[in-house]
């Protein structure tokens, strides 16, 4: 009797597995959800049905760095949909790291979730010896893999007026 117990209350749990793995039924599902299994909760992190939209909001003089304002409609989270801000040097292409997959030379960029400013540092540095000749930064969304998500979705700004 023991054993039977044992194999229906087993066959009752994963009854119960099969249930909530197969959701309520419904239709909707969340994508970008951290199903990584690192954490109890879930974390919804998808670009809306229109996609991950950026765009420079402010520009200003932080130091000798810049500090960029953007707007977003997206939460950023580094683990999860975040921000790649690079130098034009670089392609939104380059700046993934699935660039040899993209048929390009992997570039150089800072992954970032800070919002609504970020200053630049490392790879985005206003300093000559990193930013070559450029004058223009870039932004484009990047999912937790930091592959972009939509080169078309990249935006631009010249900065030159803020450069010393």
């Amino acid at each position: 009797m023991v054993k039977r117990r044992g194999t229906w209350c087993g066959f009752l749990l994963v009854l119960a597995f099969v249930a909530t793995a197969c959701g309520d039924g419904s239709d909707e599902t969340e994508l970008g959800a951290d199903d990584g299994g690192g954490g109890d909760e879930a974390t919804v992190n998808a670009c809306p049905a229109d996609g991950c939209m950026i765009g420079f909001a402010d520009i200003a003089t932080s130091g000798d760095e810049i500090e960029v304002t953007w707007e977003i409609n997206f939460d950023p989270d580094i683990a999860n949909n975040h921000i790649h801000i690079y130098w034009d040097s670089y392609t939104a292409a380059q700046v993934s790291d699935d660039a040899s997959d993209r048929g390009v030379e992997q570039g150089e960029w800072v992954p970032t979730d800070s919002a609504p400013t970020y200053v630049t540092d490392g790879a985005v540095s206003t300093a000559p010896d990193v930013r070559g000749d450029s004058t223009t930064l870039c932004l484009v969304a990047a999912d937790r893999d930091h592959n972009v998500i939509d080169e078309a979705t990249q935006v631009c700004e010249d900065v030159s007026e803020f450069l010393s």
